[in-house]
């Protein structure tokens, strides 16, 4: 089998990396890491060469490219034999819905709490959106370990690509000091615990580049 060769971008900031990054070593598939630098001209070079949107991550497993974060997710699913998302199609649908909703929502939380992975003790103004958008996460990460706790930590029990997809959310809620319910604190502590999750964090903080603009809460 062609090797695969994840292109990501900072393990600061981009939570799009992230994504496919955390699920594949939970899959423990053997891929190599290839960092380009955001913001620079060497990226911009660089990313043309491989992706037709001219953003990370990219998957390149021989001669596919696969250039969107969620189709990454599910082919790598598909290459570890369908472990990623759950056995039971109910709950497939279901994590497939929570993972779909990560990727098209939450632009609230997006746009006021950039994914900023080695800060901590940010704040920034809770307005209607970012609460409204808050709110929804913590229903949906509550309702998932109320539904499924008794099949694992996760939000369908085992790691899925839905957990891989809220990551940056755990992460946005550790920066900022969002608030959550309990049961939804409880799934934060789990993903905040996890050793993968903890690799890509090292990774960040050993990084020096800064981006001015994803600093938000920086005063505050």
């Amino acid at each position: 089998m062609a090797a695969l060769t994840l292109i990501v971008g900072s393990h600061n900031y981009s939570s799009w990396s992230l994504r496919p990054w955390l699920l594949m070593r939970h899959l423990g598939l053997e891929f190599e890491v290839r960092q380009l630098q955001l913001d620079t001209p060497a990226f911009d070079a660089e990313i043309a060469r491989v992706s037709p949107t001219r953003r990370v991550p990219v998957l390149v497993h021989g001669d596919l490219v696969v250039w969107e974060s969620l189709a990454i997710c599910e082919y790598a699913s598909e290459l570890a034999g369908g472990r990623g998302l759950p056995a039971d199609a109910r709950l497939r649908a279901l994590a497939r819905a929570a993972a779909a909703e990560m990727h098209s929502g939450f632009g609230a939380l997006r746009a006021a709490c950039p994914m900023n992975a080695r800060a901590t003790g940010r704040r920034v103004p809770m307005t209607p959106p970012l609460a409204r958008d808050l709110a929804r996460i913590d229903a949906l990460w509550s309702g998932c370990r109320r539904d499924q706790g008794e099949l694992g930590p996760w939000l369908f029990g085992e790691f899925s690509i839905a957990d891989a997809m809220y990551a940056p959310v755990a992460l946005r809620v550790r920066t900022y000091g969002l608030p959550l319910s309990s049961l939804a604190a409880r799934y934060l502590d789990t993903m905040l615990g996890d050793p993968h999750l903890a690799e890509w964090l090292d990774a960040a903080r050993r990084e020096t580049q800064v981006i001015p603009h994803e600093e938000a809460g920086a005063g505050a």
